[in-house]
C-alpha cells in the first residue's frame, strides 16, 4: 500500500502528462499535468477515447500504436503534434508502453507526454536564424567563412566555392592553400598563424586563384567572436576581390607620374624663359630656380602620396633638404606626421622655403653656430607652426618687404586665414603661423 501511494504521488506531481488507456484507446486514468498541458479536466476525459487529443490529421499514429502496444512493443519517444480542448495545437513528445496484468496479459497502454513547445519554438527560431544567416552569407559580394579558435576553417560561403570551383568540404581545415599563389603562400600562412595565436584581428591581401586559373587580388580579414569570458569560440572572416581598385590605383600613380613629369617640364621651360629674358640679377635668377625646386619637392610629395594628404613632417624634410647636409644638421624639427591638404601643404611648404633660404643667406644658418627650432603641434581646433633663429645675431633687417614676405606672410594669412607674425629681433628671426586645423587639412572639393 505504501508503495502504491508513493507511486501515485509522483504520478499526481509529474509534470509530465501520464495517462492510461485500454486496448481500444479509451482512457483510464488522467493526472493534474494531462489536464494543464491539453486542457481536458480528468473528468471530461474518463472513459474516453484518447483520438479526442489527436487531429484528424494524425489518427493513423494511434492506430500503429495500438497494434504496437498489442504485439508488446514499447514505442519510444517521438515527437508529434496533439490538440488542446480549445483546439490549439501543441507539440509533444511521447513514450507508450504497454500495461500487464497479474497473469501477464496486456490489457491497456500507459503513455507519457511531454509539452516541447519551448522547445519547438527555440529550434524553430534557430532554424530562422540559421537560414537567414546562410542567406546573408551566401548573397554578399565577399568570400566569406568560419574558422575555430586554432584557424581550422570548417565553414565556407557559396560565393568560395563559385569562385574557387571548388567542391564543398574540398578545402576544409587548411586545404585553402591549393588556391593561394605559391609565391605568396608562406608569408600568408606565418601571418595567419601569428594572428591567430596572438587573438589580433588579421588583415592582408594576396591574390586566390579562381575555378578557371585566374589570380585575382583579395582583401583579406578575419575579426575573433569572443563569449562572455573573453575567450575565442571562432573567427569570421572575409575575402574582397580589389583586382579592379588595385589596377584603378596603378593607373592613377601611372598619371599623376605623367602630370608631373609636364608640370616639371614646364618649370624647366619657365625657368629657361627667366635666363634668357636678358636679366643681368644673378642673385634674382637664383632665389627663382630655387623657388621652382621647391614648388618640384611639392609636386613630387603629393605625385607620392597618391594626391590626397601630406604630412608635415615630410614636407619639412622636403624643403629643407635644398639645404645640404651641413646646414640640415643646424636644424632641428619637433611634431608629428600631421596631415595637411595639398593646398595647404603647397602654401606652408613656400613660407619654409623662404625661411630657410633668408636664414642660409641672412640668418642662423650663415654661420655654424646658429641653430633652428621649427617645431609644429595640433591643438582641440588650431594648428600652429613656428620657426625660431638662434646663436647667431640677424646679419640684416629688411629696410622693405618683397615678394618672400609675401610668400612668408600675406599668401599663408589670406590662403589659410592664419595669423601670422614675422619678428626680426636682434637673437634671431621668429615666424609663428596660426591658423584653423579644420582649414588646414580641408581637401579642395
Amino acid at each position: 500500500m505504501l508503495a502504491e501511494a508513493h507511486l501515485s504521488a509522483i504520478i499526481q506531481s509529474s509534470d509530465d502528462a501520464i495517462i492510461s488507456k485500454d486496448l481500444q484507446g479509451t482512457v483510464l486514468s488522467w493526472n493534474p499535468a494531462a489536464t494543464r498541458i491539453f486542457g481536458f479536466a480528468e473528468a471530461d476525459m474518463i472513459g474516453q477515447s484518447i483520438r479526442r487529443l489527436i487531429p484528424e490529421d494524425r489518427q493513423a499514429e494511434e492506430d500503429d500504436i495500438l497494434a504496437r502496444i498489442a504485439r508488446g512493443e514499447r514505442v519510444k519517444s517521438f515527437d508529434t503534434v496533439r490538440q488542446r480542448q480549445d483546439g490549439a495545437l501543441i507539440s509533444v513528445s511521447l513514450t507508450v508502453s504497454p500495461i500487464y496484468d497479474q497473469a501477464g496479459k496486456i490489457v491497456g497502454a500507459s503513455k507519457i507526454a511531454r509539452d516541447i513547445t519551448a522547445r519547438e519554438e527555440g529550434q524553430r527560431a534557430l532554424r530562422e536564424s540559421e537560414m537567414r544567416f546562410r542567406m546573408l552569407a551566401d548573397n554578399i559580394t565577399q568570400l566569406a567563412w568560419v574558422a575555430d579558435r586554432s584557424g581550422w576553417i570548417g565553414w565556407y560561403n557559396k560565393r568560395w566555392y563559385d569562385y574557387t570551383g571548388l567542391a564543398e568540404g574540398d578545402c576544409d581545415g587548411w586545404g585553402w592553400d591549393q588556391v593561394h599563389h605559391p609565391d605568396h603562400l608562406e608569408r600568408v600562412l606565418a601571418h595567419f598563424k601569428t594572428s591567430m595565436e596572438s587573438g589580433v584581428e588579421w588583415e592582408d591581401t594576396f591574390p586566390l586563384r579562381s575555378g578557371d586559373g585566374e589570380y585575382r587580388w583579395f582583401l583579406s580579414r578575419a575579426l575573433p567572436i569572443r563569449d562572455a569570458s573573453g575567450a575565442i569560440l571562432y573567427w569570421f572572416g572575409t575575402n574582397t576581390d580589389v583586382t579592379d581598385m588595385l589596377e584603378k590605383e596603378e593607373q592613377i600613380r601611372v598619371l599623376l607620374m605623367e602630370v608631373n613629369h609636364r608640370s616639371k617640364n614646364l618649370l624647366a621651360v619657365v625657368q629657361a624663359l627667366a635666363r634668357r629674358s636678358g636679366c643681368q640679377d644673378p642673385d634674382f635668377l637664383h632665389r627663382f630656380e630655387r623657388r621652382l625646386a621647391s614648388l618640384s619637392a611639392n609636386q613630387d610629395l603629393l605625385v607620392r602620396r597618391g594626391w590626397s594628404t601630406i604630412l608635415m613632417d615630410e614636407l619639412a624634410e622636403a624643403q629643407l633638404a635644398i639645404l645640404g647636409r651641413e646646414a640640415r644638421a643646424q636644424i632641428e624639427l619637433r611634431g608629428a606626421s600631421i596631415p595637411l591638404s595639398p593646398r595647404s601643404a603647397e602654401i606652408i611648404g613656400m613660407a619654409l622655403h623662404e625661411l630657410a633660404t633668408n636664414a642660409l643667406k641672412y640668418g642662423a644658418l650663415a654661420a655654424p653656430a646658429g641653430k633652428v627650432v621649427l617645431c609644429w603641434e595640433e591643438t582641440a581646433d588650431r594648428f600652429v607652426i613656428d620657426w625660431r633663429e638662434s646663436g647667431v645675431p640677424l646679419i640684416c633687417v629688411p629696410t622693405h618687404h618683397g615678394f618672400g614676405t609675401t610668400l612668408m606672410r600675406h599668401i599663408p594669412a589670406r590662403s589659410l586665414d592664419a595669423q601670422v607674425t614675422i619678428d626680426y629681433a636682434p637673437t634671431g628671426l621668429h615666424w609663428r603661423l596660426d591658423c584653423s586645423l579644420a582649414t588646414a587639412r580641408m581637401l579642395e572639393s
